[in-house]
């Protein structure tokens, strides 16, 4: 018996400690806190930082896919006899490897500058086709780029240029592999102009020069000051602002350049990430929740008001350059960091966009699901555990005055092919993060455990205060009555016998 209230004090009294000090730290958040504060004080770019490594040399694999569309009528289009019909070749996919070089620390050590190298390596295995051999027939970039460069020139310039382009059979469509479109190929129109202007460059593609190149040098937060800028670009080819747009909004380089993220994202943040390859920066918000790899993430994308036009967004009219040529909602005109070329962007099969550009195209067809670019990030460690960017490119086709070629087009968004960079956080990556993940939850949720064992120490108390009062024996004695044997004298014979009361021992 002393044995078991000694239990019931002691789970009692330790029980109430623990239920006092867990509560305590859960109302003052202590231990999230420290733990808030450690992640933020190691998920920075520094020297020594466990992330420093990874981000220099990213582990997951990244891959290039690039989808090709095929005219299949060039002459009824050119014509002017039919809209363009195109179907879609590939994927003609490409590891991409991007390992930072130059890495140093400037500004005192705040910031960290880096060139991102992009290589490309063909695999056979995750494409459909052989670039090598594939033929895709598109209209002459080339030649729309040159008379595009032309468009409001004098006659007598204009001229000589148009009739030197019949004098060599110039025609506004083109036939060549997939190699050659994507890396490169000698164009006669080119080579031509390279004799009356030495700096022309007589080799297309769309990616010529690309591999093993970088986009110059970005300029990084360290996020060691401020964990919030983690990752946000400060300046890129040392300026803190393009200067493509009309306006000092437009110009804007804002967020980072969408590998990496600060730590405890929320629902509610707008996710700024600057693209080269669009030359602005474009924003994303919160979708829904997902989970890949036992990691839970955050899916952030771009939403429609991203690319519309500035009568549908006031914050992209600065991206019209050409006043009354402002395009609709869903493309964005970047000849201004593209030599002139009429190159228009937009999300895969006009995503997002007006519907007249899709209308416009035979084999176009938009699917959410297929064509989205997103982001999903871990929100507490701000680490892309699977990312999609999806992206098209397009040659704005225009009648130009004093081009014959031209006189039948009738100002087309043309789609040439669309692009999805991809990367999926590798195995080992994953397993590190849900161990750090699963020591995060321990320590921010201590004080609830606490609490609970507090809890359940309180309660064997009171389930041992109760067994120890059920089971302790009475302080009173029970009452029986007994008859008293007779006397064996007068008085009896005359009482007879009574009843008298006498305590009876149950034992």
């Amino acid at each position: 018996m002393r044995k078991e209230s000694c239990c019931m004090f002691t789970s009692g009294v330790i029980g109430a400690v623990l239920l006092i000090m867990g509560t305590g730290l859960f109302v003052s958040g202590l231990f999230q806190t420290l733990i808030h504060n450690k992640l933020k004080g190691e998920i920075t770019l520094t020297e020594g930082s466990k992330i420093f490594g990874t981000w220099k040399n990213p582990p997951p694999p990244v891959y290039m896919e690039f989808f090709i569309f095929n005219l299949t009528n060039p002459e009824e289009f050119l014509e002017g006899k039919a809209k363009p019909h195109v179907t879609t070749m590939g994927p003609y996919t490409y590891r991409e490897f991007r390992p930072k070089h130059n890495v140093s620390f400037v500004h005192n050590g705040t910031k960290v500058a880096a060139y991102t190298a992009k290589i490309f390596v063909f695999e056979p295995e995750k494409s459909v086709g052989d670039p090598y051999v594939d033929l895709v027939t598109t209209v002459n970039i080339p030649a729309v780029a040159v008379i595009n460069r032309l468009k409001g020139a004098r006659f007598w310039v204009s001229g000589p240029i148009s009739m030197f382009m019949g004098s060599i059979g110039t025609k506004m469509s083109m036939t060549h592999t997939v190699q050659e479109l994507l890396w490169g190929f000698k164009d006669p129109l080119l080579t031509r102009l390279k004799t009356i202007k030495p700096e022309t460059d007589e080799y297309f593609g769309l990616m010529l020069h690309k591999n093993g190149s970088d986009d110059g040098e970005f300029v990084y937060h360290t996020g060691e000051q401020n964990y919030l800028d983690f990752g946000r670009i400060y300046t890129w080819k040392g300026e803190k602002m393009v200067s493509f747009w009309k306006t000092n909004q437009s110009n804007m380089i804002n967020g980072t350049d969408g590998s990496s993220f600060h730590p405890f994202l929320t629902k509610e943040e707008r996710l700024n990430v600057f693209t080269p390859d669009l030359c602005r920066s474009i924003h994303m918000r919160f979708e829904k929740e997902v989970e890949l790899k036992g990691i839970p993430a955050y899916r952030f994308t771009p939403p429609r008001d991203t690319l519309a036009s500035g009568k549908n967004n006031p914050e992209n009219e600065g991206f019209c350059v050409t006043p009354n040529k402002c395009l609709d909602d869903g493309v964005l005109d970047v000849s201004v960091c593209r030599n002139g070329a009429p190159v228009v962007v937009s999300f895969p099969h006009f995503h997002l966009g007006d519907e007249k550009y899709a209308q416009a195209i035979d084999g176009i067809s938009p699917v959410h699901e297929h064509h989205q670019t997103f982001l999903d990030l871990n929100p507490t460690m701000g680490v892309p555990v699977r990312a999609m960017k999806r992206a098209q490119f397009n040659i704005q086709l225009e009648r130009v005055s004093g081009f014959p070629l031209t006189r039948n087009l009738n100002n087309t968004i043309f789609p040439i092919l669309f692009l999805n960079e991809s990367v999926v956080i590798d195995d080992a990556s994953a397993a590190r993060i849900q161990k750090l993940l699963l020591i995060v939850t321990l320590v921010s949720h201590f004080p609830l455990i606490l609490v609970s064992l507090g809890v359940i120490l309180v309660l064997v108390s009171i389930i041992l205060a109760i067994r120890f009062y059920e089971n302790k024996p009475s302080a009173k004695k029970d009452t029986s009555y007994a008859p008293v044997a007779a006397k064996v004298n007068d008085q009896d014979e005359k009482n007879g016998t009574y009843i008298g009361m006498m305590p009876v021992d149950k034992s």
